[in-house]
């Protein structure tokens, strides 16, 4: 079992999500979730590790039908509370999850490798409840805030410190991993101080500033293509023995 979120936990994990400058952070996250997963109206979606449910409203929004687990009651009541009866929630840990294979169009994880104990089972159980596509985003340990909340943790006590940070290419390695090759895509976003208007906040929607692998939040999406194992099968065969001669025929010259 990885970290589940406390009581405590839960509070300060949501106070980050309620601060000042999370707002455009979290449209830009949103706005990458959702053009990268390429969803459609009606489809459905797990979110692993949902949280306090604030990365479920952009697909409810969108008219997907939405299920949330997560291994914290607090983060779970925080997540009713918000969301009411829009979405089914489970109290389950992401490396273990009670769903049969393809229940879902969509699986997501969304800053929850951090936390999990095994992340590379986590991406397996992802892969085998979703059918069409998997999202995981999560803390690049390579950018610049994510240089600063390790450092910051060395000297105060901060949720950060019981994570767990990845890059693109060790997520993109477990997905290979698991999967072999198979399509996948990434990008990153809040590459830059965050504000909602002029000429930063054009960069920070540009495709071409996303493929920069230094962005705050990091997503990669990987397509599931079906696989299929063949081997010859070896029949057994024995000629029959002829039990009447066969009549002589003339030769005919």
């Amino acid at each position: 079992m990885g970290h589940v979120f406390d009581f405590n936990d839960a509070k300060d994990y949501q106070r980050w999500l309620n601060s000042p400058n999370r707002h455009f952070a979290a449209e830009l996250e949103s706005r990458l979730m959702l053009d990268m997963l390429n969803p459609l109206p009606g489809e459905t979606l797990l979110d692993i590790g949902c949280g306090s449910g604030a990365s479920l409203k952009p697909f409810l929004d969108f008219g997907l039908q939405v299920t949330g687990i997560d291994p914290s009651p607090y983060m779970l009541d925080m997540a009713i509370g918000q969301i009411k009866d829009r979405v089914d929630f489970y109290r389950e840990f992401a490396e273990d999850l009670p769903f049969g294979d393809n229940s879902f169009n969509y699986a997501i994880l969304i800053t929850t490798l951090e936390f999990v104990k095994d992340p590379l089972k986590a991406i397996e159980e992802a892969c085998r409840v979703a059918k069409d596509r998997v999202f995981l985003g999560v803390l690049n340990r390579y950018a610049l805030k994510g240089i600063q909340r390790r450092v910051k943790g060395m000297f105060s006590p901060t949720i950060f410190n019981k994570a767990r940070f990845f890059s693109v290419w060790e997520i993109k390695q477990m997905f290979v991993t698991h999967l072999g090759e198979t399509p996948m895509s990434w990008r990153t976003v809040c590459q830059l101080p965050a504000t909602p208007n002029g000429l930063l906040s054009r960069l920070e929607r540009s495709r071409l500033i996303q493929r920069c692998p230094f962005g705050t939040f990091a997503g990669v999406v990987v397509s599931l293509v079906p696989r299929f194992r063949t081997r010859p099968l070896t029949l057994r065969y024995e000629a029959k023995k002829a039990t009447h001669p066969l009549p002589s025929l003339p030769l005919w010259r």
